[in-house]
C-alpha cells in the first residue's frame, strides 16, 4: 500500500509542475514548437519503456485498423489536448489556465454518458453546472472587464478539458496497451507539430534551458507521471487513489506563486473550490450507484 501512495505522489507532484514549466517555455516560443519537442521526448521515453518491458512486440500483431483506432483514441489526449492547453496558457496566467483545465474530470463523466451510455443523473447535472460556474469565477475580474485575451484563453483551456474528457471515455471503450498506444500517439503528435511548424515557419532557437523544459514536460509530465499514476490505480483502491488527484491544482498554485510570481487571487481559490466541489458531487453519485448495484 505504501508503494501505491508513492506512485500516486510522484504523479501528483510532476503534474503540478505542468502549468509553470509550460508557461516558461511558452514565453519564448509557439505552442506547436513546445508540443513538438515535448512529444518527441515523451515518445522516446515510452519507446525505451516498451522495449524494456517487451510491450514493443505487441506492434507485430497490430493491423492498419488497430493503428488508426489507437490514434483515434489517444490523439485527443495527446496532440489536441496539449495544443489547446498551450494555446490557452499562452493567453492567461498559468494558475488560471491550470484550474480551468481541471474541468476534465467532469468532461470525462459527460463523455461517459455520450460514448459509454452511462446514465446522466440529476447529481451529475448539478456537478456540471458547478464546474462551469467555477470557470466563470476563475476568470473573475477579467470576465467582468471583458478581457478578450483571458476569455479566449479560458475557452481554449475548456476545449483542452473537453479533449481529455473524450480521451478518457474512448480509452475505456477500446482496450489497447496504454504504454504502446501513448508511444504511438506522441510520435504522431511530434510529426503533426513538426508539420504545423514547417507550414508557419515559426522556429525559435533552442538553448539548454529549453531542452531541460522539453525533457521535463515530455519524459516526466507526459510519460513518467502517466505510468506511475496507472501503477497507483492498478495496485490500490481506485476511488481512494483517484481522490488524491485533486491535490494537484492546489499544489500547482504554489509553483506558479513562487516561480512565476503570479498572485493567488480570491477568484482563483473560490473558482477552484467550486470546480472541485462539482467533481466530488459526481464522485458521490458514482459511489451511490455502485452501492445500489
Amino acid at each position: 500500500m505504501k508503494k501505491t501512495y508513492v506512485y500516486a505522489g510522484v504523479a501528483i507532484f510532476i503534474w503540478s509542475t505542468l502549468a509553470t514549466v509550460s508557461k516558461l517555455l511558452l514565453g519564448t516560443m509557439s505552442s506547436y514548437q513546445v508540443l513538438m519537442w515535448s512529444a518527441l521526448f515523451a515518445a522516446l521515453a515510452l519507446l525505451v519503456v516498451n522495449v524494456i518491458n517487451g510491450n514493443i512486440k505487441l506492434l507485430k500483431g497490430y493491423r492498419i485498423k488497430d493503428y488508426l483506432l489507437t490514434l483515434f483514441i489517444c490523439l485527443p489526449g495527446t496532440f489536441i489536448y496539449y495544443i489547446f492547453l498551450y494555446l490557452g496558457t499562452a493567453r492567461m496566467s498559468a494558475s488560471q489556465a491550470f484550474i480551468i483545465n481541471y474541468l476534465w474530470p467532469i468532461m470525462s463523466v459527460l463523455f461517459a454518458c455520450i460514448i459509454l451510455k452511462e446514465k446522466l443523473t440529476a447529481r451529475k447535472g448539478i456537478a456540471f453546472a458547478l464546474s462551469f460556474l467555477g470557470v466563470l469565477t476563475v476568470a473573475g475580474g477579467d470576465l467582468l472587464s471583458f478581457n478578450v485575451g483571458t476569455l479566449l484563453g479560458a475557452l481554449l483551456c475548456m476545449l483542452a478539458a473537453v479533449s481529455y474528457g473524450a480521451f478518457t471515455a474512448l480509452n475505456q471503450k477500446w482496450h489497447y496497451n496504454e504504454q504502446v498506444s501513448l508511444m504511438l500517439a506522441f510520435f504522431v503528435s511530434f510529426l503533426l507539430s513538426l508539420l504545423f511548424n514547417a507550414l508557419t515557419g515559426d522556429w525559435t532557437a533552442i538553448g539548454v534551458p529549453h531542452l531541460l523544459g522539453f525533457a521535463w514536460n515530455g519524459i516526466f509530465v507526459m510519460a513518467v507521471a502517466t505510468l506511475t499514476w496507472a501503477l497507483a490505480l492498478k495496485s490500490g483502491d481506485t476511488a481512494r487513489i483517484s481522490n488524491l488527484a485533486y491535490i494537484t491544482p492546489f499544489l500547482s498554485l504554489v509553483w506558479t506563486f513562487f516561480i512565476l510570481k503570479e498572485p493567488i487571487t480570491p477568484w482563483s481559490l473560490i473558482g477552484l473550490a467550486v470546480i472541485v466541489l462539482g467533481i466530488f458531487i459526481q464522485l458521490k453519485d458514482k459511489k451511490a450507484q455502485k452501492d445500489a448495484a
